[in-house]
């Protein structure tokens, strides 16, 4: 792995990724006299199903071969993983629709952090290892920097809360609900971190994937097939539920629908794509972040909400916010970025040191 390292081109591919999955809800906004199930599982076939087996089977055409391959016990752990994360796409979505995209990201994403980053090393037992190492403990006080910053973040977000008319709230965020957003904002938070370990289950996967003459940028878009199948099975399954429950689920033909339903899917696939590149170039940075790669996913979270908090300001979700407030979210944001200078260098270290 040490001749594969190259930290500074994971940071800049972990940036990309998190620019995706901070950009992935604009078109759901746009989408018109649809349900939020509807949209959801639509845009859902597109990033869960559709994009992972196009895009292995354009750049790996040996991609059936490689997954049949893998054992039986992996195939499901990594599935399983999947679920879980679903569960965790499926309350991201619902963050996104009560809190909006600032103060949702900041609260789930602090939490997924946390939980994605120093859970699979600790699990393993490689922690200590980790933390005997100077590099290593770079890479743990960046760890440490992110979420410190992504707290900072979340304290903004919570500000906002007080300083903001409900009018103001609803203007920006049509069903505003600090409750229940608040609620499926810590699920999210928890339950998206099973991504990481989905990838940890999956490494034999790509080892597979690397003894079928898959370069090693790509190793991982056979996990992510796995993986994403079990968080649409998820998805699918409650939203489908919702469908009934709600009676939407004639709203996906055009018989009896007076939404432009071709503008609709159209966006649709566009949010679906755009969700799966996230774990595209997430894909790819973590093979070349060397010995850490667990901090793949500390710069991943740190990457999004840096992109979602500029998304936010864009679309106005902090106006008639004090100066404090915005201070907070200025320190936010350079603690973020300072946080994947600091990954990036301890791995950087790392890469300079030829593994044992």
């Amino acid at each position: 792995m040490g001749t594969e390292a190259n930290p500074l081109l994971g940071v800049v591919l972990h940036a990309i990724g998190g620019l995706a999955a901070a950009s992935f809800y604009i078109p759901y906004k746009r989408v018109k006299q649809w349900s939020w199930e509807t949209y959801w599982v639509v845009g859902g076939v597109f990033s869960w199903i559709i994009a992972p087996w196009a895009v292995s089977l354009t750049i790996l055409p040996n991609t059936v071969e490689i997954l049949r391959d893998a054992s039986g016990g992996t195939l499901l752990w990594t599935f399983f993983f999947g679920v879980l994360w679903g569960v965790g796409g499926l309350t991201f979505g619902l963050t996104m629709r009560y809190l909006g995209i600032a103060l949702g990201y900041a609260i789930a994403l602090g939490l997924c952090a946390a939980f994605g980053t120093l859970m699979p090393p600790l699990f393993l037992g490689q922690l200590g290892e980790i933390l005997s190492r100077g590099s290593g403990q770079v890479v743990v006080l960046g760890v440490l920097v992110c979420v410190g910053g992504i707290a900072v973040s979340g304290r903004a977000g919570i500000r906002k809360e007080g300083e903001v008319s409900d009018a103001e709230k609803k203007a920006t965020v049509a069903e505003f609900s600090l409750g229940r957003g608040m609620g499926v904002a810590i699920a999210c938070g928890i339950m998206s971190a099973c991504m990481a370990f989905g990838f940890a289950a999956g490494k034999p996967i790509s080892e597979a994937a690397l003894r079928h003459g898959a370069p090693s940028l790509w190793q991982n878009l056979p996990v992510l097939i796995v993986v994403m199948a079990g968080g649409f099975l998820t998805n699918f399954v409650w939203c489908v539920f919702l469908g009934v429950k709600n009676g939407s689920l004639g709203e996906y033909r055009e018989r009896g629908s007076a939404a432009p339903l071709l503008a609709n899917y159209l966006l649709c696939a566009l949010a679906g794509l755009t969700w799966y590149l996230q774990f595209f170039f997430y894909s790819m940075g973590t093979t070349r972040m060397g010995r850490y790669d667990f901090s793949s996913w500390t710069l991943h979270m740190a990457s999004i909400i840096i992109f979602s908090t500029c998304w936010g300001l864009a679309l106005k979700e902090w106006k008639g916010t004090t100066a404090g407030t915005h201070r907070l979210v200025a320190a936010g944001l350079v603690l973020l970025v300072s946080s994947t200078v600091i990954v990036g260098y301890g791995n950087y270290l790392a890469s300079q040191v030829p593994s044992p």
